[in-house]
């Protein structure tokens, strides 16, 4: 807001830096600073120095400024500039067409200056930064000298202070989600650390520092992103309008969990984690933050998204593109570390989906440590504080990409990412998908001290994060509805039917404090039929209502699909459905039977450790505990006795291990028979593994050995080749390895029939 300049002023004498594009914007500082000065009677002696610092914040020019500082030490320097107001500072406003050729309207070039001010003069406001005195600031740039010599005189030193002070000065008119970093890859270059590190490398590799230097050059070119505030509200208004395309404009966020946040991010090094389902990830993490006035974290992806018009955008709103491979290139490891270190120390929070491209079968999987090795050594090495990492849970009622997963886990092959294939996409999303729902989880804090001594402290931050982001993931109706569906398939079930059945888990659900979406509350009523239509208009689920009752079923070709949505929640039923598989390893057990269900347990436990995240050891036993003991306190004192596990289990209502587990174990039963079909000296690497599986599972299929195609899946089958190889069973051996093969070949056999009689169990006509 425009205000009178001289009341800060407690010198007699004051050089104002005047930030200003053009001359129109020139004419207003200086008349601005006389009419408030004639009010204010100050008597000092006024200097000034024009620095375009609006038109380059990037590359400033300071050569007259250089003179300009040829004044005492006791001389006030004080930047001052103008603020366009403009529609963008409206909520829920943005750019229009014609900003994109006219320019930005927030730095309006001379004649459009010009006709603002004869049509609305209120719409210029004068602004200024907070001052310093010459002495301070060359206390302060001889301090930075001696740390890192970034910048060649005082007048650069000082032409960068004041851009940072009139930026805070903006930002109190604009909004928090306007901060972003100037000049960093200069400031980056100039470090003590970069500099150490092409000693290193120069060392090393016998190429001298100045190739280095020049090499690297083009990697700072290629990595480091250049926010501005314009193509960051283009940004945010591209961001709100392909959300609109198919889902509800309103996001479903925890706004009062978010602005606790605030602080966080303000405070220390920052990085929000999110779970990986869509191409609407990035999207949607970036709008809900922007439309809150969120600080903007800076967003890392594959430089395969940097395609023509996306990655232009991307980049100038903050958009990071990395190499997907990078491990033999030492320089451009240095740069990337280096560069977030910067970041991380000057509290620009970071955000990127931490799993990958692993979570196609909507699950979380566990997390590749690429990416948050270099964040955690890049904390390392600066002198930021602990690192706080934030996950985020994104959850959707339905899904565009799932048709694309579905195929790629079919064998298909993925479409590479480009501008063509990007606008196909955006066609695809003009359907009803429901809401986007935000959940966070709690901040975890990674000391560095901790960090330096803990071999396993990458692994035990990503396990913990991945933990938090499963708690905090809400039970959709449509995740909940493919569940129940998947279970009972192949038969529909009843309007009834299914609704006592989503009761029951619900049930269940809420007495373990699982969250749920709104749309189970009895208020919308309306809108869980509205959503069960769009499932039905989109060909996931079949809906038959010509008979005397109306029954649902998931369509014959969309299992793969359904299974999915089923994913997304899976894991909040995994030790249910492993208690459940456990008791029918007792029931058959003639002797110990607690032995024989702890046995089974962790056996189970083991078998899908590349597919589930679990507690530790005792803290998995004390959940399945704690489970069983909600339908029997003393379960355990009582397992022995006859009759007790049959009347257990039946009591268990509702019965999830068909729902949960049946996809894994068939799956894995497929690469197990393939293995067992080998001779001696046999075997095969994982792409093959991948082949012969496809076509097993298919013919499999057609003969009703498997229940669903769900279970024909390229993540399945390669997640069973890591099982065998971790059981040593995939390296060419003699009659003892083709025996053992044979034998777990068997034990999943065994267990896809337990799932089966779960499934029976399940059935409502057989609980009668």
């Amino acid at each position: 807001m425009t205000t009178n300049p001289w009341q800060a002023i407690d010198t007699e004498q004051v050089l104002f830096i005047i930030d200003a594009a053009h001359q129109v914007e020139e004419q207003l500082l200086l008349e601005w600073l006389n009419n408030t000065k004639a009010q204010s009677g100050f008597s000092g002696t006024v200097s000034h120095c024009v620095v375009p610092i609006v038109r380059n914040p990037e590359d400033i020019p300071t050569e007259g400024l250089q003179i300009a500082l040829q004044v005492s030490e006791e001389t006030l320097v004080v930047p001052i500039r103008v603020v366009w107001k403009t529609m963008l500072d409206d909520v829920n406003s943005g750019p229009k067409w014609r900003d994109l050729v006219r320019g930005n309207p927030r730095r309006p070039g001379l004649r459009r200056a010009q006709c603002i001010l004869d049509a609305d003069p209120s719409r210029a406001f004068c602004i200024m930064g907070n001052p310093a005195t010459v002495q301070n600031l060359t206390e302060r740039y001889d301090a930075r000298r001696s740390i890192s010599p970034v910048n060649v005189n005082l007048a650069d030193y000082v032409a960068e202070q004041a851009s940072l002070a009139l930026e805070v000065a903006e930002r109190r008119l604009r909004g928090s989600r306007y901060k972003v970093p100037r000049q960093v890859s200069k400031q980056v270059r100039a470090s003590d650390r970069y500099k150490a590190g092409i000693q290193q490398i120069a060392k090393t590799t016998g190429e001298s520092e100045q190739e280095l230097r020049h090499k690297a050059l083009t990697y700072f070119k290629e990595l480091v992103a250049l926010p501005h505030n314009f193509w960051q509200d283009v940004a945010g208004s591209f961001n709100r309008w392909v959300i609109s395309l198919g889902y509800e404009d309103k996001l479903v966020v925890d706004l009062e969990k978010l602005e606790s946040y605030r602080s966080i991010v303000r405070e220390h090094p920052t990085a929000l984690l999110w779970t990986h389902k869509t191409h609407m990830d990035g999207i949607t993490i970036q709008s809900v933050l922007f439309e809150n006035d969120f600080p903007p974290p800076h967003i890392m992806g594959g430089i395969n998204m940097a395609f023509a018009g996306v990655g232009f955008l991307a980049r100038r709103s903050g958009a990071i593109f990395i190499r997907r491979s990078f491990q033999d290139n030492p320089l451009y490891k240095l740069v990337l570390r280096n560069y977030l270190a910067y970041l991380l120390e000057k509290r620009f929070p970071l955000t990127w989906s931490f799993e990958g491209t692993r979570s196609r079968v909507g699950k979380l999987m566990p997390p590749r440590y690429g990416m948050l090795k270099y964040v955690m050594d890049a904390i390392e090495d600066s002198d930021a504080d602990d690192l706080h990492i934030i996950p985020v849970a994104i959850n959707y009622d339905m899904n565009n990409d799932v048709k694309d997963y579905a195929a790629e886990q079919a064998g298909g092959i993925k479409r590479p990412e480009s501008l063509s294939w990007f606008i196909s996409y955006l066609r695809r999303m003009r359907q009803p998908l429901g809401r986007i729902y935000i959940d966070f989880g709690n901040p975890v804090v990674v000391n560095k001290e901790a960090y330096k001594a803990d071999p396993l402290a990458l692994q035990r931050t990503a396990f913990q994060v991945g933990v938090e982001a499963n708690r905090v993931t809400p039970i959709t109706l449509t995740s909940l509805m493919s569940m129940s569906l998947l279970g009972a398939a192949p038969r529909a079930q009843t309007i009834d039917e299914l609704s006592e059945n989503m009761d029951a888990l619900r049930d269940w659900s809420r007495t373990r404090d699982i969250q749920f979406t709104s749309d189970f509350d009895d208020v919308n009523q309306q809108r869980m039929l509205d959503l069960i239509d769009n499932m039905v208009n989109s060909g996931l689920i079949n809906r038959y209502d010509e008979g005397p009752e109306t029954v649902y079923a998931v369509a014959d070709d969309q299992q793969v699909m359904a299974s999915y949505y089923r994913n997304t929640i899976v894991h909040h039923f995994v030790s249910k459905a492993i208690a459940e598989m456990s008791l029918l390893e007792a029931l058959s057990e003639p002797g110990d039977k607690l032995a024989a269900f702890w046995r089974e347990a962790n056996y189970l436990k083991d078998v899908f450790k590349f597919e589930f995240f679990y507690a530790p050891t005792e803290q998995f036993q004390a959940g399945i505990r704690a489970e069983l003991a909600h339908f029997d306190a003393d379960w355990e004192s009582h397992i022995q006795q006859r009759d007790f596990v049959a009347n257990l289990l039946r009591s268990m209502k509702p019965l999830v291990a068909h729902c949960c587990l049946k996809p894994y174990i068939e799956s894995y039963r497929i690469v197990a028979d393939v293995f067992g079909r080998l001779g001696e000296g046999e075997t095969m690497d994982e792409k093959a593994l991948v082949s012969a599986a496809f076509k097993y599972g298919r013919q499999a299929y057609l003969q009703r050995r498997i229940s669903s195609k769900a279970s024909i899946g390229e993540i399945l089958f390669k997640n069973g080749y890591k099982l065998l190889d971790s059981y040593g069973l995939v390296a060419a051996g003699g009659s003892d390895l083709v025996e053992k093969r044979k034998k777990i070949s068997k034990e999943f056999r065994v267990r896809a029939h337990r799932i089966e009689r779960i499934r029976a169990l399940a059935m409502p006509n057989d609980l009668d």
